[in-house]
């Protein structure tokens, strides 16, 4: 399948602000199944736009603006050839002897431990032994458990939470975004020794109804399967990786990955407004795209991360 992926992201400010300096994680990966055709990445004010590779491989654009503004639009346009591939059978899976021998052997450390997002917690404990998490099964079979169970478990309501929200809140009402329970799924999994990623990326909408909102960015988990290698969850959807998901970044949570992070100097209360469309190569692209709109509240002072992210898109 090829799709053409729009992602169009503005900022407005009151009163201006001055000073900025942004990062940004929108181009698709060239991988095994996934090839990105083309892209391209138009910033208003107009800014010198450079590139480089973060430590797991992804394509982070960054520029700066020196004078002050009170808009910032981004507008990231994509063409993504991905593949389909069968999902894997739990028989073709390693057992979890196998699993130990390859992180005895492998570099997976850095997604075996807790970060910033996928902690293990009181209800996160409590929440694992209410669903009977446990090593059983091979590692495919219970992650194919899982994947439904958290699935079940919670209901998906947009806007339920914050961008920068711990497991906690979605785990105390049972309702969240993708974000959510990518992080749930992640936690209880490395408190099973089992290796596995975040992965930021687009859905692709078909007449199946899906229960992730379109119009946004998606995100899912990718877990190590002794014997078969990398394979994709969407708990938000119930869903193993296909060729209906596009693949943008890798992290260890969504502190990884975030579509856009930077800071800023000034006082001035902000708007976000996101907007995304992924269609078919042969399909026009809307001229209007219909964007979800980001309150946050007043920052002032000097700009910093933390308060810069807060502004960020969630991915739902």
């Amino acid at each position: 399948m090829i799709y053409s992926v729009r992602h169009v992201t503005s900022f407005r400010y009151e009163p201006a602000v001055r000073e900025s300096v942004m990062e940004l994680r929108m181009q698709p990966r060239n991988e095994v199944h996934q090839r990105c055709l083309s892209f391209s990445l138009n910033v208003t004010p107009a800014a010198n736009i450079m590139q480089y590779r973060d430590f797991m491989g992804n394509t982070v654009h960054h520029f700066d603006i020196a004078g002050k503004y009170e808009t910032v639009k981004i507008t990231a346009q994509s063409l993504v050839e991905v593949l389909d591939w069968p999902a894997p059978a739990a028989s073709e899976a390693g057992a979890w002897e196998d699993l130990d021998a390859l992180i005895a052997t492998e570099d997976h450390w850095e997604m075996l431990l807790p970060s910033h997002f996928a902690q293990p917690t009181a209800a996160l404990k409590q929440f694992a032994l209410e669903l009977g998490v446990r090593r059983e099964g091979n590692p495919l079979e219970l992650l194919f458990r899982l994947n439904q169970a958290i699935y079940e478990a919670f209901s998906y309501v947009p806007n339920s939470t914050k961008v920068d929200s711990p497991i906690d809140d979605a785990l105390s009402s049972r309702q969240g975004v993708c974000q959510d329970f990518a992080h749930i799924m992640i936690s209880l999994l490395r408190e099973l020794r089992v290796p596995c990623r975040y992965i930021s990326g687009y859905l692709y909408q078909t007449a199946k109804k899906d229960r992730s909102t379109e119009g946004a960015s998606h995100a899912w988990v990718e877990a190590l399967v002794p014997k078969i290698g990398w394979v994709a969850f969407d708990p938000t959807n119930n869903l193993v990786g296909s060729d209906r998901h596009v693949r943008v970044a890798i992290g260890r949570d969504y502190a990884d990955v975030p579509p856009t992070r930077g800071v800023y100097k000034g006082e001035a209360r902000s708007e976000l407004s996101v907007g995304v469309t992924v269609a078919l190569s042969d399909a026009p692209l809307p001229e209007q795209l219909a964007p979800m709109i980001i309150q946050s509240p007043a920052f002032s002072g000097t700009g910093n991360m933390r308060s810069y992210e807060q502004q960020q898109q969630q991915q739902q």
